[in-house]
């Protein structure tokens, strides 16, 4: 009786109140109610007890393409009950075997239901008051002497009324200000409550304690967390960094006082003492040898529609090489324009800010007279923390030039996508000051980052590529109308458009009507404002979705299947080292990418859990045609590299036709000489299978730079 619950539940705590399943973590299966809405009451109560209910005469209306998003989302367990999952008593693992089941009872019972339940489903819920107020999350540690200290408390401004799975993991989704935006005795409160919580449930080691406090200062603590998400955008470095540790120091304190932890369990003592003892002196020797480590500057950030993917690939580059016993990494921030670079090098708190507008406000706003007072009182309380793991420790932003960077940095790693960086700017203020780099030169960075001649030069030497066509910004001006009909007549419907001269996925749409043309038309060449107009949404634009402007932009031919028996899109990865004084180029095996729209998103490309590359790709089934097949694609993408004289690494896409005799055809997209290093990057995934951990792609990368910069005398 669903409407006597909702009474009940009403009666006892009123509207809103929050559902939630008790045994899930990630905020997955949470639900605001705010009203006698039964539909919404009933939705809410299913999705807690992971249970879908579909109406089977609405589901015989829908499209297959309708049908397959809402089967994504309902399998996806961020935002539905995911896999697997039982229907009329059978288990199903697979999406394509639950789209049968429900076409199956659509027919037989058209005017049905059909009620799918999770596998790993809850019995019972939690029903509990909305507390309205300030939400916010903070780390408890303990000190060698086992004393609680709790960080600065992080307030959490959501976009949605739910802090969810996807604002909790994915950059960008919430802001996340620490320490929170109160007075500075609230502040202690809720430390001095999270502190004593810890206590209370006799927690050691470290904890996520999150919480609530309202306009009259009440602290409500409603879910204490054992582990933390340990992703970059995590509360879990957030607040470390605050106290002076990057990532990689604070997981090394978190295994060394869990082993303390451990001993006292008076079990394997001695093997835990040695462990201990081990790691005590692995500290002291990383300590004593930090000035043999080389001094590598991480460029991140930048002032493209990418940067925030750039500073997702700084992060990683900085935490794979911070954990390493040859590198020190030095974050620095780069932000400005194409006439004048400001580079900053950044303390580790402000390199792990939301995104890059985050970081560039910090920035460019410093002022240490307006540091919170908490954060110093911090620490120092966790001064017997940092100085064990910590090393070489800045609080402050500190503003530097190329020619500084050359006195503080034996080379610089260059993690910046579109402009600047992957047009060779960056690199030629380097070589003014003889400082290695990674990547392509100055000469085949300025080629490939211009689409239309990348496409010419590849053309010309054999390489198949689209179609294509400027469209430039003067001639839309002059006369809109001979320009379309110019467009018409050289390009059928759809087509693709996007920037000629920018990094990859910016901007990149499919043109499926004229319409859509004009509205993009517009937008790139600056006749109407992005946000809430008119053309944006023709093209569908997210919210915070940007849009480059330029004079002019690229129109290319859809690629298509045509009449091959297979079609896919892939992506390359490459690495070049020195072999006989010449440049030699080992070929990853490509990865399938999949777009779930017309194009492949940034997300897509370079965010964990949004998109979905498949490595190596699937060019067929049988094992030996794999082989023919991936060696004609791999030979392919290295000619393109050897042709655009690609230094370092890249990453080539790439359409693949395979037709009966196994006979591959490549059409090249573009190339990218700086590709994204974010964890998730597909890259990654191409070097694991020749052997490579992540740090040793990024090192063998970093050994290219300088070896180059050593020899100059090798003829490449």
């Amino acid at each position: 009786d669903k409407s006597s619950l909702l009474a009940d539940f009403k009666k006892a705590v009123g509207f809103p109140f929050v559902i939630k399943a008790p045994y899930q973590g990630s905020s997955i299966g949470i639900s605001v109610i705010n009203s006698d809405d039964i539909k919404l009451f009933t939705e809410a109560i299913n999705k807690s007890f992971f249970i879908q209910q579909i109406e089977l005469n609405n589901w015989a209306k829908y499209t297959k393409e309708q049908k397959i998003t809402f089967l994504k989302t309902l399998t996806d367990i961020r935002e539905g009950i995911g896999l697997p999952v039982v229907a009329n008593e059978q288990i199903i693992k697979h999406p394509e075997d639950l789209l049968k089941a429900i076409d199956d009872a659509c027919e037989r019972i058209p005017d049905g239901t059909f009620t799918i339940e999770s596998l790993d489903n809850e019995e019972e819920i939690i029903i509990e008051a909305f507390i309205g107020g300030k939400e916010f999350s903070c780390i408890v540690v303990q000190d060698d002497q086992g004393k609680a200290i709790a960080l600065p408390p992080t307030e959490i401004v959501k976009g949605n009324k739910v802090f969810d799975y996807r604002s909790k993991y994915l950059p960008g989704m919430t802001r996340k200000i620490t320490p929170i935006n109160l007075p500075s005795d609230e502040i202690e409160k809720i430390r001095e409550e999270c502190e004593r919580l810890f206590n209370e449930l006799r927690f050691n080691v470290y904890a996520r304690i999150d919480g609530f406090i309202t306009e009259k200062a009440e602290i409500f603590l409603n879910d204490p967390n054992t582990t933390s998400g340990m992703l970059p955008s995590s509360f879990f470095f957030h607040q470390a960094a605050e106290i002076g540790l990057n990532p990689s120091q604070f997981l090394t304190y978190i295994i060394r006082t869990s082993i303390t932890e451990r001993i006292k369990s008076g079990k394997k003592t001695f093997a835990l003492k040695q462990l201990a003892s081990t790691l005590d002196k692995k500290l002291a020797e990383q300590k004593k040898n930090l000035a043999a480590r080389k001094k590598i500057a991480i460029v991140m950030g930048g002032f493209s529609s990418e940067r925030h993917i750039s500073v997702e690939s700084g992060r990683n580059i900085y935490e794979k090489l911070s954990s390493s016993t040859k590198y020190e990494p030095i974050p620095v921030f780069l932000t400005g324009d194409e006439n004048e670079h400001l580079l900053y090098i950044i303390p580790v708190n402000i390199m792990l800010k939301d995104n890059a507008d985050d970081i560039k406000e910090k920035v460019l706003n410093y002022n240490k007279n307006k540091r919170h007072p908490i954060l110093d009182k911090i620490i120092r309380e966790a001064n017997s923390i940092t100085e064990t793991f910590s090393t070489n420790v800045i609080f402050e932003p500190i503003k530097v030039s190329y020619s500084d960077l050359a006195e503080k940095a034996e080379a610089v790693f260059i993690a910046l996508h579109g402009r600047p960086g992957e047009d060779g700017a960056i690199q030629k203020e380097l070589e003014k000051y003889n400082l290695p780099y990674n990547g392509s030169g100055i000469h085949s960075s300025g080629i490939t980052i211009n689409k239309f001649e990348t496409n010419k030069i590849l053309r010309e030497n054999g390489i198949h590529v689209a179609n294509h066509k400027l469209i430039f910004k003067e001639n839309w001006i002059d006369n809109k109308s001979a320009l379309i009909e110019d467009i018409e007549k050289t390009f059928k419907y759809p087509f693709i458009a996007k920037p000629a001269d920018d990094g990859c996925s910016s901007a990149v749409k499919k043109i499926k009507t004229r319409p859509e043309l004009e509205a993009f038309c517009k937008l790139m060449f600056g006749q109407e404002d992005l946000h809430d107009s008119e053309s944006a949404k023709v093209l569908n634009l997210k919210y915070n979705e940007e849009f480059p402007l330029k004079n002019y932009f690229l129109i290319e031919d859809l690629i298509t299947k045509g009449d091959a028996k297979h079609f896919l899109e892939v992506t390359g990865g490459l690495l070049t080292s020195y072999k006989d004084g010449k440049i030699d180029y080992e070929m990853f095996e490509p990865s399938e990418t999949l777009a779930f729209g017309d194009i492949l998103s940034l997300e897509e490309k370079f965010l964990a859990g949004e998109g979905q590359n498949i490595t190596p790709a699937r060019f067929a089934k049988d094992k030996e045609d794999f082989k023919i097949i991936s060696s004609q694609v791999r030979t392919e993408l290295k000619k393109v590299a050897e042709i655009l004289k690609i230094e370092g690494y890249a990453r080539i896409d790439a359409f693949v036709r395979v037709y009966e005799n196994n006979r591959a055809e490549t059409i090249v997209i573009e190339v990218n000489s700086l590709p994204g290093m974010t964890p998730a990057t597909c890259i990654f995934h191409q070097t694991a299978l020749n052997g490579y951990k992540p740090y040793d792609f990024i090192d063998n990368i970093l050994t290219f730079g300088i070896e180059r910069v050593n020899n100059k005398k090798v003829k490449i």
